[in-house]
C-alpha cells in the first residue's frame, strides 16, 4: 500500500523521536519515498544526519540552509507528498497546527499540504488529558486530519497512562488498513495466474511457450494497487512482483498450477487466468535423461485439465471468471466460443498478428468481450495501462 508513495515524515521535540529512525526505515523498506522534517527541538532527541542516512534524502530544520543561504521550499514539499505524516506529534505542534500557527517549516509545511495528514501524538498523560490539548486534537479532526491512536504505557515521567507514541510498525500498520480502506478492491481475495508452464519430457527436457508472464504479473501489481489482497499463482518466470503484499505460488507443470487455483478459487472473489497452461503433457516422464540416437524420437502426449474450464464449472454465483484468448486466426469467433463454453464472465482477446503484442513484449492490443458479446477495443498500450483496463474492468464487475 505504501509502494511508490511520497511521504513527509515530520519530527517534533520529543523523547518518542528515538522512535521515527526505525519508523523511516520501516517506510522505505515498504518503497516509500521519505523526506524528512524535523522542528529545531527535534535534534535534541535524535540528529538530521541519522534520519538522512535512513531516508536517502537531505532532512529539512529550518526555512533557510545554513551553508548557501537558499530557502526550503514548505509549499514544493507540502505539494510533493501523497500523505504527511507527524510522528510523533508534541503537544506544541498539534496547538500549533489546531490554530494556524505558522513559525517554523514543518507548521509551514502542514498548512501548505494538499495531502492526507497523519499525526501521532506523544507527551505526558496529564498534557494528553488537558483540555487545551483535547480541544486541539477534536479540531484538527475536524480539519479532517487523520489521528494515529497513542498507546497505554509507561511514559518519560514515569508515570503509567495515554500518551505513549504508537509504535513504528503499528504506524506502518495505521497507514495501509486506512489507505486499503479507501481502495476499489479493498479486503477483495483476487486470484491471478501468470507465466507459462513447462510439462518434463525427462529429468533435463520439457515442453513449454514463449510467456515471460509479463501482463500476469501487471494485472497483479495493479491488483494490489487497489487494495485486493492478490494470490499470484506463476509458472516459471524471471518477472518480480512491485507490490510485497501480493501472496506468490511458484509452480512448475500445468498440474501443479490446477492444484495451486483449486485450493485458492473458493475463497476468491475473482480469478483472471492470464497464465499461458499448456495444453498436453509429456504420457510418460523419463527418469533419466534420454539420450541421443539415430533416427527420429516419438513423444506421446497426453491432455492436461483445462484450468479454466475447471474453475467455470465450480464458479459460485457472485464469483467473477477472466479468460484469456491469444489467438493467429478467427480471433474473435475463437474467443467468444472460449467464453461460452467455459462460463466466463469476460475473456480479454489478443492477437499474434497486431504489431506490438504477444509473447514478450512491454506492450499488448486487447479486446474485452464480455458475456453479452459486447466489445471494447482498445488500442496498443504499455501492459501496465492494459492491465489498468482488465482491472477496472473486475471493479465494474464486483461493485456492479
Amino acid at each position: 500500500m505504501l509502494e511508490g508513495k511520497n511521504i513527509v515524515l515530520g519530527v517534533c521535540g520529543s523523547i518518542a523521536a528515538y522512535k521515527s529512525a526505525l519508523l523511516v526505515r520501516l517506510l522505505v523498506k515498504a518503497g516509500a519515498r521519505v523526506k524528512v522534517v524535523m522542528t529545531h527541538d527535534a535534534t535534541n532527541f535524535i540528529t538530521a544526519l541519522t534520519l538522512s542516512t535512513l531516508s536517502k534524502n537531505p532532512v529539512s530544520v529550518s526555512y533557510f540552509k545554513p551553508d548557501t543561504g537558499e530557502w526550503n521550499n514548505h509549499v514544493e514539499l507540502g505539494l510533493w507528498a501523497d500523505m504527511l505524516v507527524i510522528a510523533p506529534a508534541s503537544a506544541n505542534t498539534l496547538a500549533k497546527m489546531a490554530n494556524g500557527l505558522c513559525d517554523n517549516l514543518l507548521t509551514a509545511v502542514y498548512l501548505s499540504a494538499k495531502c492526507p495528514v497523519y499525526f501521532a501524538p506523544a507527551m505526558d498523560l496529564d498534557m494528553w488529558l488537558h483540555p487545551a490539548t483535547r480541544q486541539n486534537v477534536t479540531r484538527l479532526q475536524s480539519f479532517g486530519n487523520i489521528m494515529i491512536p497513542p498507546g497505554n504505557g509507561e511514559l518519560a515521567s514515569g508515570l503509567y497512562g495515554e500518551g505513549r507514541m504508537a509504535e513504528p510498525d503499528e504506524i506502518i500498520s495505521f497507514l495501509t488498513s486506512t489507505i486499503k480502506k479507501k481502495l476499489l478492491l479493498a479486503n477483495q481475495q483476487i486470484l491471478v495466474t501468470a507465466g507459462p508452464t513447462y510439462e518434463a519430457i525427462d529429468p533435463v527436457r520439457f515442453i513449454g511457450n514463449h510467456s515471460s508472464g509479463k501482463m500476469g504479473f501487471a494485472i497483479a501489481d495493479e491488483l494490489a494497487s487497489m487494495g485486493a489482497n492478490v494470490i499470484l499463482v506463476t509458472g516459471p518466470t524471471a518477472q518480480l512482483s512491485k507490490a510485497q503484499t501480493i501472496k506468490r505460488i511458484d509452480v512448475t507443470s500445468a498440474a501443479e498450477m490446477l492444484a495451486a487455483c483449486e485450493s485458492n478459487f473458493k475463497n476468491s472473489k475473482a480469478c483472471i487466468m492470464s497464465a499461458a497452461v499448456a495444453d498436453y503433457t509429456p504420457a510418460h516422464v523419463a527418469p533419466q535423461k534420454i539420450k541421443k540416437q539415430d533416427g527420429g524420437l516419438n513423444i506421446e502426449l497426453k491432455k492436461t485439465t483445462d484450468i479454466l474450464k475447471s474453475l467455470g464449472e465450480q464458479k459460485a454465483e457472485g464469483q467473477i471468471l477472466v479468460g484469456f484468448a491469444l489467438e493467429t486466426n478467427d480471433e474473435e469467433q475463437n474467443a467468444i466460443s472460449k467464453l461460452q463454453k467455459k462460463n466466463l464472465d469476460f475473456i480479454v482477446l489478443n492477437s499474434l498478428n497486431d504489431a506490438g503484442a504477444g509473447f514478450k513484449k512491454d506492450t499488448n492490443k486487447i479486446t474485452i468481450i464480455d458475456r453479452s458479446q459486447q466489445k471494447t477495443v482498445f488500442e496498443l498500450k504499455s501492459k501496465d495501462a492494459v492491465a489498468h483496463d482488465i482491472c477496472l474492468k473486475v471493479v465494474q464487475l464486483i461493485n456492479g
